[in-house]
């Protein structure tokens, strides 16, 4: 398992990083920098020389004659690793005195009193050349003679490296004091990360309240995402608490009442008597095993309001789906089964599973508790969306009771009093409806009818882009 470094490991090791370019650039100018120093700097006792040596030629009848003075060499000798080379070069491009092979550092046009300098490489040793001019006239000669003076260059050299370390010195000097501080700001600066992580290390595992602590304006968000992800799993702990609860005490009353019977069939001796003692267990058996469906798809239902992404689904398709799976439980009784869609299809973004078991649970409510002899199922556009109309020929619910019974583990009366069902039915669809932006309403469209409606929001071009 590779070892994850820390957010301090991190930021040390960027702004190091960091750092370390800035040297490279540093010393890469450091030493450009210096090498012009140094060329500036002995390129003037170069040109000082080839002056004082311009300044020593001289005329006579018939010839120049020139005596480089000692001086001119003494200041460039003080460079004691180094070589001086010279040539005077007469108006006719004769050598007067010097080395006869030393190139001029003038490439271009005749000689100049302004002086010429470049580098060059002389019998095999890198150096700086220097070049000017001086005009002379005598009693049979006049012209330019041109005066080049030549210099190794390893003590220039040595001194470019000198500069150099001496500033990369500073540099680094420099950069490790600030480091030093790079290193003490990031410490003070993640503190308050350490507060956020001792408050919640000192907490109980069941304390789900918000994080209070005092935090940096940066941290704040962090924070609040914290906050927030507590807020939500107190309200998913919550929720399924209040589930466990309520599923613990509908099973109870069957699960007694199932018991209480099977007690009583075991001890009844007359044939007659426990013909209705099997058929009351039958009835709870079939009570307790509808209850517990209802249970795991009403939670199924609410797990996949969070963690399921929507898709275009067809609610056409869905609903003729649902019709046909659940329409078999009224074959113990003529029941007129419609169906009745106002188009082909009825796009929509929603979980097709949990759209298929709101329209499965009110087609069952229908056929169970409500339809002596007909039922519809019909589609059609309303409101800019699509209704889903589940209608019988039934009792219905009270209008003042509408509100009510679409809460878990609430029925109606006279489903109460007839059937003795779960309550969780409506409280699906319900849920259904509201997690895909619709809703679930009742309405009396006839006299002696009652139905159930779903409406649900038309997919949106955009959101079908989002999902290809």
């Amino acid at each position: 398992m590779s070892r994850v470094p820390s957010l301090f490991g991190r930021l040390i090791g960027l702004i190091a990083l960091v750092l370390a370019g800035g040297l490279v650039v540093l010393g890469w100018a450091s030493w450009a920098y210096a090498r012009i120093a140094a060329d500036e700097a002995y390129d003037r006792l170069l040109v000082g020389a080839a002056l004082q040596i311009a300044e020593s030629v001289s005329t006579e009848p018939g010839r120049i004659t020139v005596d480089p003075p000692i001086s001119a060499f003494e200041t460039l000798a003080m460079a004691v690793s180094d070589r001086v080379f010279y040539r005077v070069v007469d108006p006719a491009g004769e050598t007067l005195t010097g080395q006869t092979d030393l190139d001029s550092a003038r490439r271009n046009g005749g000689p100049r009193r302004e002086a010429s300098i470049s580098d060059g490489i002389y019998r095999g040793f890198p150096v700086r050349v220097a070049t000017l001019g001086r005009y002379v006239t005598g009693p049979d000669v006049a012209g330019w003679i041109e005066v080049t003076v030549a210099q190794t260059i390893a003590a220039r050299l040595d001194l470019a490296r000198d500069l150099t370390l001496k500033a990369m010195l500073l540099v680094l000097g420099v950069s490790g004091v600030a480091m030093l501080a790079v290193v003490v700001a990031v410490r003070q600066g993640l503190r308050p990360l350490g507060r956020v992580e001792a408050v919640l290390a000192a907490r109980d595992p069941k304390d789900l309240s918000p994080v209070v602590v005092e935090t940096p304006r940066e941290i704040r968000p962090l924070v609040a995402a914290i906050n927030h992800f507590l807020q939500r799993l107190a309200e998913r702990i919550a929720g399924m608490e209040r589930f466990v609860a309520d599923a613990a005490h509908q099973i109870r009353t069957p699960l007694t009442a199932l018991t209480a019977q099977v007690e009583l069939l075991s001890s009844e001796p007359r044939a007659e008597r426990r013909r209705t003692q099997i058929a009351r267990v039958r009835e709870r058996t079939d009570q307790l095993g509808r209850l517990t469906n209802q249970l795991l798809s009403h939670a199924m239902v609410i797990h996949r309001r969070e963690v399921v992404p929507l898709e275009p689904v067809d609610l056409v398709a869905i609903t003729r789906a649902a019709l046909a799976e659940t329409v078999p439980l009224s074959l113990d009784r003529e029941v007129r089964i419609g169906f009745e869609s106002a188009c082909t299809a009825m796009p929509v973004l929603g979980d097709r599973v949990s759209i298929r078991e709101a329209i499965s649970n009110l087609v069952h409510n229908a056929i169970r508790h409500g339809a002596p002899g007909h039922l519809s199922v019909s589609l059609d556009e309303e409101n800019g969306g699509y209704r889903i109309r589940i209608e019988d020929d039934g009792p219905g619910i009270p209008a003042a009771r509408w509100n009510d019974v679409v809460l878990p583990f609430v029925r109606g009366e006279e489903e109460e009093a007839r059937t003795g069902g779960s309550g969780l039915g409506l409280a699906i669809a319900a849920d259904v409806a509201a997690a895909h932006g619709g809703r679930l309403t009742f309405c009396q469209p006839a006299e002696g009818r009652f139905a159930v409606d779903l409406w649900f929001p038309p997919i949106k071009p955009d959101d079908a882009g989002e999902q290809e």
